[in-house]
């Protein structure tokens, strides 16, 4: 039994098949097919239950298939810490980043990463909360940038900055003409909310439910320029983080929050046997320099 055969258990429970899982491990059907059915006579067990027209990880496949992500992992942070000895700034990285950080953030750091660190290959990949945590508990990540506390043990995270929730009306609303709008202040039922699954929702009906005792809004199953587009047609209002403030749209009007109760605290976490503690830090280090602090403020750094 080596990694290669754990890795072709991963890619077949995975895929559910056979000849996707030959592919994604750039192998023939039939070599793959051959080495599980080796590891299956060594381990005396099946791991995969096989038809015409399905396969399904048996009940003891799924625990070995567990076991082997984690051994995966293990393997390939014994690489990352040598070359963190060997050169800690440089080789790949994989960053995970939610739907409402992503576009707004990217533009302002991703340069300066490449001047700042020009031995990194990025690789950015963008989700919900729930699918980053997964994919860094698995290995699949890195590390991700997220505006929740870390659900997971295994993680540990370093705090980048704390950003305000800005309210975001028609031109042509009654609350338009103010300086700023108290969250208290929004009709519950003209407040737009992105669909479940984004923490943005989450965090905006938090605050709402604290101050106003609202628990619903009207949710869209969409994106925020696309909420904001609504917005636009009169359709409601909506809370926007202040890096993603619109700056091109003439008849939308964004005022502060007045409470000051309507923020999130974005973070970038990772794993805690992640070994390339100094670049988590230079990184963080860079994205705090990157950001406007005339619109979010620069967190100390936190474990």
């Amino acid at each position: 039994m080596n990694i290669r055969d754990l890795q072709y258990v991963i890619a077949v429970a995975d895929e559910e098949h056979f000849g996707r899982a030959a592919e994604r491990c750039h192998v023939s059907q039939p070599a793959l097919s051959g080495q599980i059915q080796k590891l299956e006579d060594f381990l005396g067990v099946k791991l995969f239950e096989r038809t015409n027209r399905s396969v399904k990880t048996t009940a003891v496949g799924e625990k070995i298939v567990a076991q082997a992500q984690q051994l995966i992992m293990t393997a390939d942070e014994i690489v990352l810490t040598a070359q963190a000895a060997r050169d800690p700034l440089s080789g790949s990285f994989r960053l995970g980043m939610i739907a409402t950080i992503a576009p707004s953030l990217s533009p302002l750091i991703l340069a300066n990463l490449r001047q700042e660190l020009p031995n990194l290959s990025l690789t950015l990949v963008e989700g919900f909360t729930a699918d980053l945590e997964k994919a860094l508990a698995d290995g699949e990540l890195d590390g991700a940038i997220l505006a929740t506390v870390p659900d997971d043990p295994r993680h540990t995270e370093t705090l980048l900055y704390d950003e305000p929730f800005w309210i975001a009306l028609p031109k042509s609303h009654g609350l338009a003409k103010k300086k700023s709008v108290d969250v208290c202040d929004v009709p519950h039922e003209e407040l737009l909310l992105l669909a479940d699954g984004h923490c943005l929702r989450s965090q905006v009906l938090d605050v709402c439910s604290a101050n106003t005792g609202a628990t619903n809004a009207n949710t869209r199953e969409t994106s925020l320029s696309t909420l904001l587009a609504l917005v636009v047609a009169g359709d409601g209002i909506t809370l926007v983080p202040a890096l993603s403030k619109p700056t091109a749209m003439p008849d939308i009007v964004t005022l502060r929050e007045a409470s000051g109760t309507a923020r999130r605290a974005v973070r970038l976490v990772t794993r805690t046997s992640f070994p390339r503690t100094a670049l988590v830090g230079r990184l963080a280090q860079i994205i705090r320099q990157s950001v406007p602090q005339k619109l979010v403020r620069v967190l100390p750094h936190e474990n």
